[in-house]
């Protein structure tokens, strides 16, 4: 339209002027040999111009991009003909709420429904309060002109306004949700490595199976494989000999404590070993990415010549002793503790799950001398060479007596020993405070609190009395703050301790191992799996975890579930309602399941409970063995107009400005 010569039309239109006759302005533009072949033509060319200078107008979209955000609505329907195809998406079939307040969880699983060709997804507010409100700030009044450019911003917000800002709405809610799922994941991973460790014991792991066996491991108190068979359980007479030979390994290699993992068969090995009453703790571990780990190229370098299934139960036993040091050989994504972790930018979720990697492994701190290129790898200022270095002299000279021995690695300079050195442990070694966190730059500043109090490094730490008679002030200087001397007095008092929680045993309920041994009301004890926005799953070892829905985690409002569980966390859940056929278990953790809830404190969590139906759930690893229960079923729209509106933005459009 422009190059047909219609600007300074659409300009004059644009001035509204009460007088103005619309054909009579557009008559001395018609020209055929430009392809105006009337005034008609010339107006809807006008019209066009119009349209678009109305839908770039800097200050009228800003105002319409925050009526958007406010007022839009997330509107999913099934796709033409893929009402079978895409079941699993029926919940949003027809479903519609206001996008502002819709949950991350709720997003991610529409936007992926419509990825996947199964749902139509819309986000807009409704048509005529939008329209009215953008035609507000440009049309000046009723006129003929005024009327062409009402017509063209009405076109101008359809054609160009609304879909434009639909996009832009649309990145940024998937944005929104995806940080929230990627935090999900990241506090999840947190609690999940930072679980209580056996600690360094013997342990006899079994990867429990029926139609291929129950693979046994045998672990030194380093994890060091010592011994490795294999058992039958489908049979009374498998049973037997298998019954026999764990007896038989157990007292042969000294276990301590015996792991069996939590996939296909394991509340019957788990029944089988307790019935032998070994006298030793029995344990049940998650298997959530042992196959993964099984099959990576550090178990190949591990184990060369050992069967995918022998290395998964060396993890599985791994795992109890030391939870940290051994998922870090796995790819987070592949342990199951997040919401719809495949739907979100996997660089954005890749950063973050390292960080806290690296973060967990720094808190907790890591024996040099035993640990792995991996759990090294996650150590500040090393990375995979220097880790790798670290290993490779390890096993050419034989453990590290010193922390400053460290500086005899190859290329791990001045700069790498200073980030490392405070995060790495030496326990048993020359100098006791080498098990410390406390820094070898700050060692000076320990002896000469010893050297004024008398006495020796050991003895200071073993004395807590003389510990309390040191005052930190003394020993300010230009480098050493006050804060440093107190955490360094705080590492004293417990240097080289392990910062995780004391390992606590646990055991599913006896006689409960199979979906259909669930009945409404059983009270079971059960481990918190996962953590999401919308509730916790739980393990109650029917190889199908549970969820509590976030209205039925406690007796009172509950915003966010992480307040309330964590991850690991062993807890006390009641059966609310068991779906077999679908695999969907609901479970309660409030004292009274059935007693109304607090109105004063949890109205909204009534409201969240009609919407939601309990039955939101993120999305774990496809590879995942065990998938949890169910996706949240959202209460069908009642009525075509958004439910976001309220009656008097219904019958009175929000006023806008005029730009």
């Amino acid at each position: 339209a422009r190059e047909k010569g219609l600007e300074p039309l659409a300009l004059t239109l644009l001035e509204q002027a009460v007088s103005l006759l619309p054909e009579q302005a557009a008559a001395p533009f018609v020209d055929a040999e430009k392809g105006v072949e009337s005034t008609e033509a010339a107006l809807a060319g006008a019209r066009d111009i119009i349209a678009e200078i109305a839908s770039e107008h800097a200050a009228a979209r800003a105002s319409m991009r925050d009526y958007f955000a406010r007022k839009a609505v997330a509107a999913s329907s099934v796709a033409k003909g893929k009402e079978e195809e895409g079941a699993k998406f029926r919940d949003y079939f027809d479903w519609q709420e206001s996008a502002a307040k819709a949950a991350g969880h709720r997003l991610l699983a529409m936007l992926r429904g419509e990825a996947e060709g199964f749902l139509t997804l819309r986000f807009l507010p409704e048509a005529e309060p939008a329209q009215a409100l953008f035609r507000g700030m440009f049309v000046k009044n009723a006129s003929p002109a005024g009327q062409q450019v009402c017509e063209a911003v009405d076109d101008g917000y359809k054609r160009l306004l609304a879909p434009s800002l639909e996009t832009e709405l649309r990145a940024t809610l998937r944005k929104k949700a995806e940080s929230e799922a990627i935090a999900v994941f990241a506090r999840n991973l947190r609690q999940l490595l930072l679980a209580s460790p056996l600690g360094q014991k013997r342990v006899l792991a079994i990867d429990p199976g029926f139609r291929t066996g129950c693979k046994i491991v045998c672990l030194d108190a380093q994890g060091a494989l010592l011994h490795h068979d294999l058992i039958h359980i489908l049979s009374e007479g498998q049973r037997k000999d298998a019954g026999d030979k764990v007896r038989k390994l157990a007292a042969d290699y000294g276990a301590e404590a015996i792991a069996i993992g939590n996939g296909t068969a394991g509340r019957e090995t788990e029944a089988l070993v307790r019935s032998l009453q070994l006298s030793l703790p029995v344990l049940v571990v998650s298997e959530s990415g042992a196959s993964v780990y099984s099959a990576s190229e550090t178990a190949r370098r591990e184990f060369p010549d050992l069967d995918l299934t022998v290395r998964g139960a060396v993890s599985i036993g791994r795992r109890l002793m030391d939870p940290l040091a051994e998922l870090v050989k796995i790819d987070p994504k592949a342990i199951g503790v997040g919401q719809y972790q495949h739907d979100v930018d996997q660089a954005d979720l890749k950063q973050s799950l390292d960080d806290v990697v690296e973060s967990c492994v720094n808190a907790v701190g890591v024996e040099v001398n035993t640990a792995s290129t991996e759990l090294l790898t996650h150590v500040s200022g090393l990375g995979p060479a220097l880790a790798k270095s670290v290993v490779t002299y390890r096993e050419a000279n034989g453990p590290f007596a010193l922390r400053k021995d460290l500086k005899k690695v190859p290329r791990l300079g001045p700069k790498a020993f200073e980030q490392a050195a405070g995060f790495l442990r030496i326990h048993g070694g020359a100098n006791p405070l080498d098990a410390s966190a406390v820094h070898p730059e700050s060692y000076g500043i320990v002896k000469a609190m010893a050297a004024d109090l008398g006495c020796s490094v050991p003895d200071l730490l073993a004395n807590a009395e003389m510990r309390r008679r040191i005052r930190p002030e003394a020993y300010v200087t230009e480098t050493v703050g006050l804060p440093t001397l107190r955490d360094i007095l705080a590492e004293l008092e417990k240097p080289g301790r392990d910062p995780r929680e004391a390992f606590e045993a646990f055991a599913f309920a006896e006689g409960v191992t199979r979906i259909e041994d669930l009945e409404a009301g059983m009270r079971l004890p059960g481990i918190v799996t996962n953590v999401t926005n919308f509730g916790a799953f739980v393990d109650i070892g029917v190889h199908q975890d549970g969820l509590v829905h976030i209205s039925q985690l406690a007796d009172s409002f509950v915003s966010d579930p992480h307040t309330v569980v964590t991850v690991q966390q062993q807890v006390s859940v009641t059966v609310l309602e068991v779906d077999a056929a679908r695999k969907r278990i609901s479970l309660s953790m409030r004292k009274n399941p059935e007693a109304a809830p607090d109105r004063g404190q949890a109205g909204d969590h009534a409201r969240d409970r009609a919407r939601d139906k309990a039955r939101d759930q993120g999305r774990r690893p496809e590879a995942e063995k065990r998938q949890p229960a169910s996706e949240n079923r959202p209460r069908p729209r009642t009525e075509n107009r958004p439910r976001t509106e309220n009656r008097q933005e219904r019958q009175k459009p929000e006023q806008g400005h005029r730009p």
